[in-house]
């Protein structure tokens, strides 16, 4: 499911899931230890058809155009594909502290929100505007 390995500040090597640019999401481990810990599970969590349909549908169709509205509208439905024991247990393990399951659904959900975006943006689905090209606050999809 990764691509391989991505450049971090300061030379640091980070992998990414396919398709991921570290645009939208700046650490991938907390969702590749996820994977790990779901097992068979984790299949239900990657990326499909339908979750660029439904990007595409938001942006065109209802015009929501910034960045948080967009991941917070997409949170939802990837939350329910989220094993919220696994993503606990991959969580407490990654931060040291302990994570409740909900609390740990609703991050990996964002990660992978926030990987969507990144693919879409790599596929010329959508096009990720910065703040100064717009010339005012948060980033654009």
């Amino acid at each position: 499911m990764t691509s391989g390995e991505g450049e971090a500040g300061g030379g640091e090597r980070r992998r990414r899931p396919l398709f991921a640019t570290g645009e939208v999401v700046g650490d991938y481990e907390p969702l590749l230890r996820y994977w790990e810990k779901a097992g068979e599970k984790a299949g239900d969590s990657v990326l499909r058809n339908e979750d660029f349909q439904e990007l595409q549908r938001l942006v065109r169709e209802e015009q929501v155009s910034r960045l948080d509205e967009v991941l917070e509208r997409l949170k939802p439905r990837f939350r329910e594909r989220v094993d919220a024991k696994a993503a606990s247990e991959a969580l407490t393990e990654y931060y040291g502290v302990e994570v409740s399951p909900e609390e740990a659904r609703d991050r990996i959900a964002e990660l992978l929100a926030g990987w969507l975006v990144e693919a879409a943006s790599q596929w010329n689905i959508i096009r990720l505007r910065r703040r100064w090209e717009r010339g005012e606050g948060a980033d654009e999809a």
